[in-house]
């Protein structure tokens, strides 16, 4: 994250409700009423609301089938028309240029166990209003973009029910197939195919392919724009991150009768690899290098059996591809050890790879133009988790900005007001430009005559 501060103060996105801003060409958007925005963000949190405050729609259950219900039902009556592909996206789409590529904006539905309301839901209802917002701007101006608009919402973001995470968005930038992605199972077996069938959202409608660009507004997740006391985040880096599942393999016997020195127990190796895990932060510095393990699978897991089979879920995640391919060899020789002290056997299955990304520094631009031109500081920072623009990133321009926010993945997530509607004000801002074709060459990129 950097402190490149662009310009000073801080926007209050509540105060501009109901007001309309001009862009560089001198295109002046239609009025956005920031009450709306946030009365609907209410509506749509109650569909799997928690007791802590929270939500829990995990991916393709019966929540995550009713909050997909719910924007596909405001999204027809803003005047948008429904698809959903092969791997469950959902898209609301506007054509103003049959035939042209189309600038895609949006996140996703689905939460974490027990998580926050705003993480991914935020984003798809922002883009679902910034798209109504540019699309009545077009009606009251008569001025046709070059490029037609699509609001997403990307299947299991999270990674919570099945993994790898970001499914959804890289089966869209073509990074795996929906096959492959459709055959994944949950703890309990059932395939992604089968629940995306059960919610009545597995499709076979055509994407909005090609994209001319991608833009999504996200929660930071996290403590640096609050601090810095500055509204807009312009995200141009991503950490890398390895993520590993790692089977450990022993012997099952019982508690009692099983002496200490002849026990094969597959919990304690897996206690030992989450200690080492966490060690390699602490010496390589946790400012460069963070460590996970989040989730252990044990069976029998009976009280009073030693445990046979262990998995657990590692992640590692750095700015510095060097760190992460030290951290990486330090394990693997920390958990060679393992395998002798305690006499179990490991099996690593890589579920992810993804190295440092740099974001377009053109989108970055546009990002900064945008915040600028609605009166909004802003500043450069970097993002350790995954989001769906990474994804998309490796098939077009995309665009990341962050509103300040209190750390996500729990129930107490939370952003002020104002920041949500300054997001969709910025949101506006990015899409009307690049539907306008700001951001992209249109020789280069076929764009519609």
């Amino acid at each position: 994250m950097t402190d490149d501060c662009h310009s000073v103060g801080r926007g209050g996105g509540a105060t501009r409700s109901n007001s309309s801003v001009a862009d560089s060409s001198g295109r002046r958007s239609v009025p956005f009423d920031g009450a709306e925005f946030l009365t609907d963000m209410k509506r749509m949190s109650a569909i799997g609301a928690t007791a802590g405050g929270g939500v829990q729609r995990l991916a393709a259950s019966k929540e995550d089938g009713e909050v997909r219900d719910w924007v596909a039902r405001w999204l027809r009556e803003h005047d948008f028309t429904i698809r959903v592909d092969a791997i469950g996206n959902l898209y609301g789409v506007h054509e103003w240029r049959p035939g042209a590529p189309y600038v895609v904006c949006g996140s996703h539905l689905d939460s974490q166990p027990l998580g926050g309301q705003l993480d991914g839901a935020y984003g798809v209802l922002a883009a679902a209003h910034a798209a109504d917002r540019l699309r009545r701007q077009v009606v009251a101006s008569g001025e046709t973009p070059m490029y037609n608009i699509a609001v997403a919402d990307w299947t299991n973001e999270e990674g919570a029910r099945f993994q790898p995470s970001l499914l959804g968005s890289s089966v869209y930038a073509r990074q795996m197939t929906a096959d492959e992605a459709l055959a994944l199972v949950d703890g309990d077996g059932i395939s992604l195919r089968e629940a995306l069938a059960g919610i009545g959202y597995l499709g076979s409608h055509d994407v909005p392919w090609p994209p001319a660009a991608y833009a999504e507004v996200h929660i930071e997740q996290g403590h640096g724009l609050e601090e810095a006391g500055i509204p807009i985040g312009l995200v141009s880096t991503n950490w890398a991150a390895y993520k590993y599942e790692i089977e450990v393999i022993g012997e099952q016997s019982h508690t009692g009768p099983t002496p200490m020195d002849e026990r094969k127990d597959a919990l304690l190796g897996a206690a030992h690899l989450i200690i080492a895990a966490r060690t390699l932060a602490d010496e390589l510095a946790p400012e460069v290098l963070h460590t996970s393990v989040a989730r252990v699978l044990t069976h029998p897991n009976s009280p009073n059996t030693v445990t046979s089979h262990a998995t657990l879920f590692l992640e590692l995640r750095s700015p510095d591809v060097d760190v992460l391919g030290a951290a990486e060899k330090l394990f693997f020789e920390a958990a060679d050890e393992v395998q002798r002290s305690v006499e179990v056997k490991l099996i690593y299955r890589q579920a992810t790879k993804r190295d440092v990304l740099h974001l377009d520094r053109r989108g970055v631009e546009l990002a900064r133009l945008s915040a600028e031109a609605i009166g909004l500081a802003s500043m450069e920072v970097g993002t350790v988790a995954g989001q769906d623009a990474i994804a998309v990133a490796g098939v077009t321009q995309s665009v990341l900005v962050f509103v300040p926010s209190t750390i996500g993945h729990n129930e107490r997530e939370h952003a002020s007001d104002a920041d949500l509607v300054n997001g969709v004000d910025v949101l506006t801002e990015i899409v009307t430009r690049m539907c306008h074709g700001e951001l992209i060459d249109s020789e280069e990129d076929g764009a519609a005559e």
